[in-house]
């Protein structure tokens, strides 16, 4: 039997693709029913702004994360990188002699540089001496904590430019603007994953990267790329962050990996790589949002909800072992 051309196969692949975003899709109106019949003000337009708003952050990272884990690898310092993308570009907007707009930009453009250096230095040493990238990010988390304590002598910086904190609370057609940039941000990611030769690699060498490294194709630089692009959404992360709280501290950013590798893993994307989509992520973070504004809003202690959201990520992973199974027996 011949085998089936590709675009056969491109299409099998994006008809279970919409099908498990579909079905998190369904899992997100459910968990938004359950709450709206729990709870008389979780569907007003300020409550749901406010989700908008709380998930913005972790779906910016979440994003560059997507690309990591669809390699199959993980990137656990995600936080502390952010903690040194935020105090380098607070230090930068805090020159003298610099207007407020050249002074954002600049900041902006040095947190991503950092991010992008510190994925960088994650992906070369995992990539090249073939170490897990778990115990490459896991030295990085410490090693950008670090730094960013030193750079600041522990210190937060504060009193950042008025116009730069406005932004954190402005709103764009009745959405806050930095939602918009997060949503822009998944669209620029899902057009690198689905329209780029790139993204298609990406897939590949989640799937089977020896079969793509006889191929011809360099697998060390596109494995330290998706390490590039997550520490480089690290820094955009960081900057948006700062707007939210206007101050740049060192200690910033705690746990924030394990929200981004959440709302990639409920989001359908296998940890052992190649599936999954950037849609996918949304909706997984805007599930992890929902259930964390939905269990305060009827009064659930925080302790409660640390434990629901635990199992709620279990079950994520369990549901895509058996996903796994499930696509390995259709192909046998």
């Amino acid at each position: 039997m011949n085998p089936l051309p590709a675009s056969s196969t491109n299409l099998a692949r994006g008809a279970r693709t919409v099908l498990r975003e579909a079905g998190i899709g369904v899992a997100l109106l459910v968990l938004v029913g359950v709450f709206a019949m729990l709870s008389p003000i979780f569907l007003t337009s300020a409550n749901i702004t406010n989700i908008f708003t709380q998930i913005s952050i972790n779906v910016i990272l979440a994003v560059g994360m997507t690309f990591v884990i669809l390699i199959g690898g993980i990137d656990l310092s995600v936080g502390s990188v952010m903690a040194l993308c935020a105090v380098i570009a607070g230090t930068v907007m805090k020159i003298e002699g610099l207007d407020t707009g050249p002074a954002v930009l600049l900041a902006l453009a040095a947190s991503i540089a950092v991010g992008a250096v510190c994925g960088f230095l994650n992906g070369a040493v995992s990539a090249f001496w073939s170490i897990p990238s778990f115990i490459v990010t896991l030295g990085m988390l410490n090693i950008a904590r670090g730094a960013a304590l030193q750079w600041t002598q522990a210190r937060t910086i504060y009193e950042l430019p008025d116009a730069f904190n406005n932004f954190g609370s402005a709103s764009f057609l009745g959405l806050p603007a930095i939602f918009l940039v997060a949503l822009a941000l998944v669209g620029l990611g899902w057009f690198v994953l689905n329209r780029t030769v790139f993204g298609r690699l990406i897939y590949a060498i989640g799937n089977n990267e020896e079969a793509v490294r006889l191929a011809g194709h360099a697998t060390r630089r596109i494995k330290i790329a998706a390490f590039v692009i997550a520490g480089a959404a690290v820094g955009v992360g960081a900057v948006i962050y700062m707007t939210r709280l206007n101050i740049a501290s060192p200690i910033l950013g705690i746990g924030f990996e394990l929200n981004a590798i959440a709302a990639v893993i409920i989001g359908g994307t296998s940890l052992s790589g190649g599936r999954g989509s950037i849609v996918g992520t949304l909706l997984g973070a805007c599930i992890i949002g929902v259930l964390a504004n939905g269990l305060i809003l009827i009064g659930m202690s925080d302790f409660l909800r640390q434990m629901v959201t635990g199992f709620v990520i279990i079950l994520a992973v369990v549901l895509d072992a058996y996903r796994a199974r499930l696509a390995l027996a259709a192909t046998a």
